[in-house]
């Protein structure tokens, strides 16, 4: 009776896993033809990449006497520069699709990869201006949007308004934007990498709990807009794509 069971939760699993896939698939193919319309390039750029390595590997090939399979190993590796094309690409377009939308860098902010304990909109304006909180392995980050003169005021306000509770641990301020002394959409995540490591995985927890009394007052929140980008575009989705490839 178990055995039976036991096959019958394996053959469950199996055809779970099948639909899943095949929704990935799914999500993947219209990911492509989502970009493919919106970028001309985009085609050209991988079959460019597929049958420029192929025909690399055959020439080579040709004088070690292995051209064959030099084309089959070239191919293999234009595909996989194809699919970097494309998640550059597409990466590239989301970026450009949400630079200036309310919620943008919130949204970069949720993507971040590693340990960062992200709380959205902590302080904020009526004008859609906000300010998030990020803590992490370099200390307290706080990141504006919005126009600059009134982030600036923001971000002053609630650098404050935490020294007190934060102690030595460092505070960096950032406004996210084009214009000089700004971190650029595109860049924040890289930016916020590339920050230095100040304090441990434990202190990270510490000041988690230390400035959870002082959590969104609920009006900047809910003025948020949940989402400035076109409806699955997600810069994971096609880094996940890749690395599976």
């Amino acid at each position: 009776m178990a055995a039976k069971q036991d096959k019958e939760a394996a053959k469950a699993a199996a055809r779970q896993r099948r639909v899943e896939r095949r929704e990935r698939w799914r999500q993947y193919f219209e990911a492509f033809q989502t970009q493919r319309r919106e970028d001309p390039l985009l085609l050209p750029l991988m079959l460019a990449s597929i049958l420029g390595l192929g025909a690399v590997g055959f020439v080579i090939g040709l004088f070690v006497n292995f051209q064959w399979y030099l084309l089959v190993l070239g191919l293999l590796f234009g595909v996989l520069l194809a699919l970097v094309i494309f998640g550059r690409r597409a990466q590239r377009t989301i970026y450009s699709k949400a630079e200036g939308q309310p919620g943008a860098a919130a949204w970069v902010l949720d993507n971040l990869r590693g340990r960062w304990n992200v709380t959205q909109a902590v302080s904020g304006t009526a004008q859609m201006d906000v300010v998030h909180r990020v803590l992490g392995r370099p200390g307290v980050i706080l990141v504006g949007e919005g126009a600059p003169h009134r982030v600036k005021t923001l971000l002053a306000q609630e650098k404050k308004r935490i020294s007190r509770m934060v102690g030595t641990t460092p505070i960096y301020d950032i406004t996210v934007g084009n214009d000089e002394g700004q971190v650029p959409l595109r860049r924040l995540q890289q930016h916020l990498m590339r920050l230095p490591r100040n304090i441990t995985a434990g202190e990270i927890d510490s000041l988690e709990a230390r400035l959870a009394a002082l959590a969104s007052r609920g009006a900047a929140g809910a003025a948020l807009p949940k989402g400035p980008l076109p409806q699955g575009a997600k810069i994971r989705n096609v880094q996940r794509a890749i690395r599976r490839r």
